[in-house]
């Protein structure tokens, strides 16, 4: 569309007359910026600019603000200013045909007019502090025919679809220069680049080789990851039900308009912002967006204050919210980037993912190597100057003796290695996005946990109950008494309670093949699924039963009436609410089968009971029943018949309280975050068992917020629960942990735990319940939602670090003596014992296998038994230096002491150096024997076997061998063949180290192997 314009410099120009845009600022060729007014506040048209405009020819990248109304494109330079303004203004024309006039125009005066303290325009309102009527009239549309169907599409080609932003992936260019953007490689390629000066192309090319293979690896493993996770971000696609002309139509959610008339029904999750018009007995789970487990009972009516928070709204819906019972119709006031979930995403920006301690430590390692090989360069250098050894010849030495300080096997063997982890990650349904999150999790300090969801199952439960003398319990699934499963014939008070609470209900019964599913209120469903778990037919009882009236709860009536006819005639009465106020209405209770007058002792017994139950953190109902005759009106009737109490609860998920001794055992602190109120919270992280042996400390939301950010960092470590925490407060924890010093894990599965989780060292979200934003910023995600899972992350993660650490400690020992080796033959000989080609064969071919093998070492039986490692620590501590340094010398002392035999028989040549060059190789595979345990010896205690060492060991040896055998590689390498003489003396030079080696290590108590030992 753009090719064949002239070259003309792009001048800031006014609005042409008609014109919907001006030119701002064009005084940089290649850059131009545009005041497009429709675009203020209207982020859908700025999006659909950005995709058009960056799709054609000579336009590199295009950004456009709603919030400033301006747009800059970055162009070739030879773009004309009238192109550039023909391109825009037939955008434009498709996007807003009426540009300037009514939404473009009165809309944008309306929001200005809010920015100056005028009628609030969508997206800035607090519609929860107006009434439907208002709210419709700033809306321009009506609560009983909603808006027309060509106003609405108008409305969609304004403010594009009703669409949550995603993370960009990373571009190939990215993860490529992640990659290779490193100091070692960084040596490499200055290295390469002085072969190619000197005449070494064929060494350049090789050690270019090297670089690529690195790259390629570490490549196609974060693209594989990348790929992996944006799979399970992707949800499919919601419905909607409007009313738009009056007349109802079903559509995708991607399509709702502000103003649209949205109908709500249960088991439905909502679509975008909703100002209530009507409700029906509404609730809507918002634990995705506020951490509150309960439900929220909805009011169209209610009528808040401006500064109301978000969870007492009791007027609106929220994006991303699940309705659990009721009907509800309203507008829609936000959607998209502008709706309460797209403000919380919109928070992950300010949040930044920290490095993960390998990533610094390897970092850190790769300087200092630097340092020691700039060192050793320069010294070399300088004394083969001073020794008259010519300029070029020393450059060479150089060369090589660079390519010999640089372990090109650590990046591959760091990298396949956290990759190998992320595939058996998968096996064990947890998905991660990112390949140094596997490490992370082995050095994890913290683990705060989100409770709703994660360590509950987001689903009400009935928890205890009492009956006539008697109190229940559930326990795996069943009500027990001291112990016993509580059976309906021996205890006939409780069945008279379940059978109260299933027909004093208004949820309902679903048949579905030969199961049957309630549909209701949680708490409800929660009582009905309690009486079908006691064998109680709830389909049959109701049908004995049926339903004459219903009294919903009042104001003053905190309870509701039932009144039923059963069979023998007559009426039933059954009443369900607050505790204390159907104990009120009670003049009698039931126990072993008679009824009994309800004296005080008793009131109080039960009172205190539902007070017990309450500090459990239960919702705990009061029931009653009394047989009356018909047409006697008994809403606020008394001389009912006391039946019992029931608490139900958000229940545990099975197995987590060992999960959290497990990780206790693994000297992981745990940290419940979470919405609800400061007794639940209290009385869940007692029964987790959060605080171990110690008590459990607790804190509240609104002493976090008057806290000083330095008194937070010291006050939180010491924490074990958060109660009433906002998705603020949730990041205010986790970055004041970090600042205190330890590495922090997330989990969560909600809107309001994204920013956290980005946060976090390693974030986790749940996969089959976690919404989207949650998903698409973790780290690992499991996708199982089992967090007992996460005790194998944490052991393979710590695995991973270990065996590293023996890859790296194995390549510095066997690279450092490649150095001393290079050192000792300038300093003694004047000349080079080993060609560069011969230190890239040992450490490409000989070094990297072997490195491979050691970091698929077999689990330790005892990983989880120990403490996380300081994330201070090296990834080399001192001691592992100083027995590296041992280690050095002795493979040194082996390969120099071929060398001299060698060139004592045969004088100095190719002989010397091929020979050292073999004792050397084949020292270096014998010594990653040595290097699977800093303790145990060859001759001591068994190992566990490692195929992976073995193969590697015996393919480098045989590759080794064919390098003297082969006249090929013979001549590439610079070798010559070996007698048997020869032959002895380098299996000499290459034993002794080992021995040496395994001789000098600290001795290690036995300790027997595991099943799979060798």
């Amino acid at each position: 569309m753009l090719s064949g314009l002239t070259a003309n410099s792009v001048e800031p120009t006014p609005a042409a007359p008609g014109q919907p845009f001006s030119i701002r600022h064009a005084a940089v060729r290649g850059r131009t910026r545009f005041a497009i007014p429709a675009l203020h506040r209207n982020p859908g048209l700025g999006t659909r600019l950005e995709e058009e405009m960056g799709r054609l020819s000579g336009i590199h990248s295009v950004r456009a603000s709603s919030r400033t109304g301006s747009l800059l494109a970055h162009h070739t330079p030879d773009l004309t200013r009238s192109a550039l303004q023909d391109v825009l203004g037939s955008l434009l024309a498709e996007a807003v045909p009426d540009t300037g006039t009514e939404r473009g125009g009165a809309t944008a005066d309306k929001a200005d007019a809010a920015g100056d303290g005028g009628t609030p325009g969508p997206g800035t309102t607090p519609w929860h502090s107006h009434a439907p009527q208002q709210a419709a009239r700033l809306l321009e549309t009506s609560p009983h025919t909603g808006l027309s169907p060509e106003t609405a599409e108008a409305r969609l080609r304004e403010e594009g679809p009703n669409r949550l932003g995603e993370d960009r992936p990373r571009s190939v260019r990215e993860i490529l220069l992640d990659q290779v953007l490193n100091v070692p490689v960084g040596l490499l390629v200055g290295s390469a680049g002085i072969s190619v000066a000197t005449g070494g192309v064929l060494d350049a090319a090789v050690i270019l080789a090297v670089v690529g293979v690195n790259a390629a690896i570490g490549y196609a493993t974060e693209r594989q990851s990348e790929r992996t996770i944006r799979s399970l971000t992707r949800a499919a696609p919601q419905q909607a039900t409007v009313l738009r002309g009056g007349r109802r139509r079903h559509l995708d959610a991607e399509d709702l308009v502000s103003g649209d008339l949205l109908e709500i029904s249960p088991g439905t999750t909502v679509p975008a912002d909703v100002r209530l018009v009507r409700s029906h007995r509404l609730s809507v789970d918002e634990s995705s967006l506020t951490g509150e487990s309960l439900p929220v009972e909805k009011e169209a009516a209610h009528r808040t204050s401006p500064d109301t928070p978000l969870g007492e709204r009791r007027n609106m819906a929220y994006m991303g919210t699940l309705v659990t019972g009721g009907s509800g119709r309203g507008f829609v006031v936000g959607k998209g980037a502008g709706s309460e979930i797209g403000r919380i995403q919109a928070m992950l920006g300010t949040a930044r993912s920290p490095a993960t301690p390998m990533q610094r430590q390897l970092d850190m390692l790769g300087k200092r190597l630097v340092l020691i090989s700039a060192a050793a360069c320069a010294a070399v250098f300088l004394l083969g100057l001073l020794r008259s050894q010519s300029l070029l010849t020393m450059l060479k030495s150089t060369i090589s003796l660079a390519v010999a300080a640089v372990p090109e096997g650590l990046p591959t063997v760091a990298t396949t290695t956290l990759a190998m982890g992320i595939r058996d990650m998968r096996r064990h349904q947890v998905a991660v996005r990112r390949i140094g999150a596997v490490e992370t999790l082995g050095s994890v300090q913290v683990f705060c946990l989100d409770k709703t969801g994660t360590l509950t199952l987001n689903k009400m439960s009935l928890v205890q109950a009492t009956a006539g003398e008697s109190r229940f319990t559930m326990e795996e699934g069943r009500l027990q008494v001291g112990g016993a499963p509580a059976e309906s014939a021996a205890h006939p008070e409780l069945t008279a309670l379940l059978e109260t609470a299933a027909l004093c209900s208004e949820a309902e019964i679903a048949a579905s093949g030969q199961a049957a599913d309630f549909t209701g209120s949680p708490t409800e469903t929660a009582l009905l699924e309690a009486a079908r778990d006691a064998g109680i037919g709830v389909g049959r009882l109701r049908r004995r039963h049926p339903l004459a009236t219903i009294h919903h709860r009042a104001e003053g009536r905190p309870y509701m009436t039932t009144i039923h006819e059963p069979p023998e005639g007559g009426q039933v009465v059954l009443v369900k609410g607050s505790p204390a106020s159907v104990l009120e209405r009670c003049t009698r209770f039931r126990a072993n089968g008679e009824a009994y007058p309800l004296d005080e002792g008793h009131r109080r017994r039960i009172l205190g009971d539902n007070e017990a139950m309450a500090g459990d953190g239960l919702r705990v109902l009061g029931l009653a029943a009394r047989k009356v005759a018909p047409g006697v009106d008994h809403r606020g009737g008394r001389d009912l018949e006391w039946l019992g109490l029931v608490g139900l609860a958000d229940p545990i998920r099975p197995g987590m309280r060992e999960v959290i001794q497990q990780f206790h055992r693994a000297g992981i602190e745990t940290i419940m975050i979470t919405g609800d109120q400061t007794a639940t919270a209290y009385a869940i992280g007692k029964r987790l068992g959060l605080a171990g042996g110690d008590s459990l400390e607790i804190l509240d939301s609104t002493r976090l917020e008057k806290m000083d950010p330095e008194v937070l960092r010291g006050v939180v470590p010491h924490v074990h629960v958060f109660s009433r925490v906002s998705p603020a407060h949730k990041l205010q924890i986790v970055e004041a942990l970090q600042h205190a010093g330890r590495v922090v894990a997330m989990t969560g599965d909600g809107v309001n735990d994204g920013p956290a989780l980005k946060a976090a060292d390693i974030g986790v979200a749940m996969g089959r319940s976690g919404t989207q934003v949650a998903r698409s910023v973790a780290d690992v995600v499991l996708e199982d939602d089992e967090l007992a899972t996460m005790g194998t992350a944490i052991g393979r993660g710590r695995t991973i670090y270990g065996n590293i650490q023996k890859a790296v400690h194995f390549l510095l020992a066997t690279n450092f003596s490649e150095i001393a080796v290079m050192l000792s033959g300038t300093l003694f000989t004047g000349s080079q014992i080993l060609t560069p080609m011969q230190l890239l064969w040992i450490n490409l071919v000989t070094d990297i296998f072997p490195g491979l093998a050691l970091s698929l070492e077999p689990e330790e039986v005892d990983v989880l038994d120990r403490s996380p490692r300081d994330p201070e620590e090296p990834i080399i501590p001192s001691r592992t230096m100083r027995r590296t340094a041992l280690e050095t010398a002795t493979l040194t002392a082996g390969s120099l002491g071929v060398y001299a035999l060698s060139r004592w028989r045969y004088g100095p040549g190719t002989a010397a150096g091929s020979h050292a060059f073999t004792a050397l190789t084949l020292g270096q595979l014998l010594h990653a024997v040595s290097t699977r345990s800093e303790q145990r010896v060859l001759w001591g205690s068994p190992r566990r076997h490692n195929p992976h060492l073995a193969w590697a060991l015996g393919g480098a040896a045989g590759a080794q061998l064919l390098a003297s055998g082969v006249p090929a590689l013979r001549g590439l390498l610079g070798t010559t063949a070996m007698g048997w003489r020869d032959g002895l003396a380098v299996a000499a030079g290459a034993g002794l180290p080992l021995l040496i080696n395994e001789a000098t290590k600290p001795a290690a108590p036995y300790e027997p192997p595991g099943e799979d030992a060798s």
